[in-house]
């Protein structure tokens, strides 16, 4: 799509995120879950704030971004048009990036440091607010991905839950980019259960409820393996290497 067409850009978007829902629910049907039980975070990345504002309009309220910068500039242009998504913060972020999210984000899925974590709580309580995170958990081993390790959760769980200003909303994982169907299945069903097994020791099970795992090439295995939130670029909003050739 060289021309940036609204209407046009409204109808390509509206029928991409139907055929991703469609594909979610028939994932669910096979795994005996709810769609309701998943929720699509469409993630734009380097595409302009009206690919966002257009999926929002199209019925997709939540969305993500996986630079500090892209994520600030598309809130404040999409809330020009009176457009209020919910924000996902979901690439690495640095501690001195922090203050530019307290008070403007849903959920900040990518904390895999103690010091992000107390980074955010300390700008939390200067803003008076509580802020809802989720701790980005290493269970594939790569040494590219970010991430606490599995055999630390139970530390850093006491750790994280004890700072005020943050809640502790569950966990986030990335399975290999280069997987097959059972490696990425495997890193999934194991983000699982280390996720059942916090939360039944958590203090309120019922705040514990997310397992933000899968993108556009295995959001199929991530929901049949228990993901609660999943992350959709390519599938939604195109081809991000061609966009960036054609402009």
């Amino acid at each position: 799509m060289s021309e940036l067409n609204i209407d046009e850009l409204r109808t390509v978007l509206s029928e991409r995120i139907a055929a991703v829902r469609d594909n979610i629910a028939q994932c669910c049907r096979d795994a005996g879950r709810a769609p309701s039980d998943v929720t699509l975070i469409g993630v734009s990345k380097v595409f302009p704030w009206q690919y966002a504002a257009a999926a929002y309009e199209a019925g997709l309220i939540d969305l993500g971004e996986n630079k500090v910068q892209d994520l600030t500039a598309k809130i404040d242009d999409l809330l020009t048009v009176g457009d209020k998504p919910n924000w996902h913060m979901i690439g690495t972020l640095q501690r001195n990036k922090v203050k530019y999210l307290i008070g403007k984000t849903y959920l900040i899925h990518s904390v895999n440091t103690l010091e992000l974590a107390e980074e955010i709580a300390k700008r939390s309580l200067c803003n008076n607010v509580n802020t809802d995170i989720l701790l980005q958990v290493n269970v594939s081993g790569e040494e590219s991905k970010h991430g606490f390790a599995p055999d630390d959760m139970d530390r850093v769980m006491d750790q994280v839950m004890a700072l005020e200003g943050v809640r502790v909303r569950g966990l986030m994982t990335m399975a290999p980019i280069q997987q097959y169907e059972g490696e990425a299945r495997e890193v999934f069903a194991k983000t699982y259960d280390l996720y059942d097994r916090l939360r039944s020791g958590a203090a309120d099970p019922k705040l514990f409820d997310v397992l933000s795992m899968g993108m556009s090439q295995d959001y199929r295995y991530a929901i049949a393996e228990g993901a609660t939130h999943i992350r959709v670029g390519t599938a939604i909003f195109g081809d991000r290497k061609a966009y960036l050739e054609e402009h």
